[in-house]
């Protein structure tokens, strides 16, 4: 009996969203590094609107890819007035704090 790998014989579906709770702390352990721009921009526009001004992101050490993904979002966020490492405690250079600029109204 010929079985047919499970992407020819099962439908294809959108992967299920993932609900980000808006609390200054983003885990992208769950998400692609191709997902985290957009993700981590949309995130700290919230954040902002919020009155959140400290968001801790945490991309984990692995590889390096998810963290420069997020360095390099940082860099062109207009609300962002500086980033540094999690530091002892938070996450050390697993994570990222950034400090925001408020929105006003």
């Amino acid at each position: 009996m010929d079985e047919k790998p499970p992407s020819e014989t099962e439908p294809w579906s959108e992967p299920e969203a993932i609900e980000v709770p808006i609390n200054g702390e983003l885990d992208l352990h769950n998400f692609h590094p191709r997902d985290a721009g957009d993700l981590v921009l949309h995130y700290l526009d919230e954040c902002a609107a919020r009155g959140i001004d400290t968001v801790r992101i945490i991309h984990g050490k692995g590889t390096g890819q998810l963290k420069a993904k997020v360095i390099s979002t940082l860099q062109k966020h207009p609300l962002v007035i500086g980033h540094r490492p999690a530091g002892h405690g938070g996450g050390n250079w697993g994570a990222t704090l950034v400090d925001l600029r408020l929105q006003s109204d």
